[in-house]
């Protein structure tokens, strides 16, 4: 920003620890924390942070829960054979319901979320 560029997003990716049950540990915390520091929309990637398909979808929906402004999911109709990150890929049918979920999350919290699939936020009064 002090060099002219405003269009800044901060993204937690979870961080390294020594729990073995994920790649690394994502913090949720840190959303409510930076939004009381910032002005800055701050964005959670489940799949990096946590590695695993299995977690991303649970972890997605707490991190609208606790504030975030947008998701990082990563989505592939054959993880298997993905070139990277497959692992933590949701199916398209995985992330369509996880978008339905999603949208009631945000609705209960006085937010929305807008209908284009590859571009979502979540829009609205956090607080």
């Amino acid at each position: 920003m002090s060099e002219g560029n405003y269009n800044i997003v901060l993204c937690e990716r979870g961080v390294r620890t020594f729990a073995d049950h994920t790649r690394n540990t994502l913090d949720l915390s840190i959303v409510p924390a930076v939004q009381r520091l910032s002005h800055l929309p701050i964005i959670v990637d489940p799949s990096h942070g946590t590695g695993k398909r299995n977690k991303v979808t649970p972890l997605s929906r707490a991190a609208v829960a606790v504030g975030a402004d947008g998701l990082m999911v990563e989505v592939h109709h054959d993880p298997d054979r993905a070139l990277s990150d497959g692992m933590q890929s949701l199916f398209p049918d995985q992330f369509d319901a996880l978008m339905v979920q999603v949208r009631q999350i945000a609705a209960v919290l006085g937010r929305g979320v807008p209908l284009n699939r590859g571009q979502i936020e979540v829009t609205g009064a956090a607080d």
